[in-house]
């Protein structure tokens, strides 16, 4: 009989939840955090959920939890996160949630969990060895060498976003990702150019509704132009087969195209072959990669 496993992917503003039986994911809700609320409220919350869950469907055997923040894998502890959930650093989520519910607790970070989601059943199923990049509010990164997550001496590799693209904005005393990647490349920085063309435009639904406009396609290329940027040097770097694309704004045909076509033409021949994709499985990618590593946990 298939195992019943609880999945939760915690965001700064929302937490999806869903319950696997087998590969098949069922149950799906989506709730919102109310991160300011700080991490004893976002624990309790997400207690509630898998409680709802639990009752709902009679018990289950797992859980896989897929979160924002640097996660020490070994112990299922938040090492690091930013201001954007109060109190989340140290917060010890395997152990709060195996004591609540007596059952085995896998947690990964976010982007990690989403590349090893697309690694088992979605995009890069067929790719041995890729680079997957999330693009919202900040960028995220995740390295998959051999159909594994490379984690790093500390559980935090794949940093992509502090990739400093702009040293003449460096000042780390002030903002440790000034000058960075995602200061540039992701959708606040996308907002942010366009708002000082139109101060209208202040989501990205917005500013691709008037990419029709001359100033606004300008803008949206001089931002695509800092997404390959990037991507030109993590290629060189690391020589993928594949790069996988998530994040909203990349549903955007166009941004998908340009990309393609950009990276092409300012990567060396021999490394031509790297094939760049949106993400196969949406924003569920996270929750199945929770599903698989609370499997491997489990000797599944």
């Amino acid at each position: 009989m298939d195992k019943k496993i609880a999945v939760l992917d915690i965001g700064g503003t929302s937490i999806k939840s869903g319950l696997f039986i087998g590969d098949v994911l069922t149950e799906q809700e989506e709730h919102s955090t109310n991160a300011s609320q700080g991490s004893e409220y976002v624990m309790q919350r997400a207690k509630e959920i898998l409680e709802t869950i639990w009752k709902k469907c009679g018990g289950f055997d797992g859980i896989g939890i897929s979160t924002a923040g640097q996660v020490n894998f070994e112990s299922g502890s938040i090492s690091y996160a930013n201001s954007n959930i109060p109190g989340y650093t140290g917060t010890k989520i395997r152990d709060i949630m195996e004591e609540k519910f007596q059952v085995p607790v896998a947690v990964e970070n976010d982007v990690n969990a989403a590349a090893l989601g697309e690694a088992k059943y979605g995009a890069g199923r067929q790719m041995k060895d890729f680079i997957c990049l999330t693009y919202g509010t900040g960028v995220g990164g995740a390295i998959v060498l051999d159909g594994d997550v490379y984690r790093g001496s500390s559980f935090s590799a794949g940093e992509m976003g502090a990739l400093i693209i702009h040293p003449e904005e460096r000042n780390a005393k002030v903002d440790m990702y000034s000058g960075c990647y995602e200061k540039y490349a992701s959708t606040t920085g996308l907002v942010k150019r366009a708002m000082a063309v139109d101060a209208s435009l202040d989501n990205g639904r917005k500013v691709f509704a008037s990419l029709d406009r001359e100033e606004v396609k300008a803008t949206v290329d001089g931002w695509i132009d800092e997404i390959v940027c990037g991507l030109v040097s993590l290629i060189h770097i690391f020589n993928p087969a594949g790069i996988i694309l998530g994040g909203g704004v990349m549903a955007q045909k166009y941004v998908l195209e340009q990309i393609q076509k950009r990276v092409k033409e300012n990567i060396m021949e021999t490394y031509r072959h790297v094939s760049i994709v949106n993400t196969g499985l949406g924003n569920e990618a996270g929750m199945y990669g929770a599903a698989y590593l609370l499997k491997q946990r489990m000797g599944l």
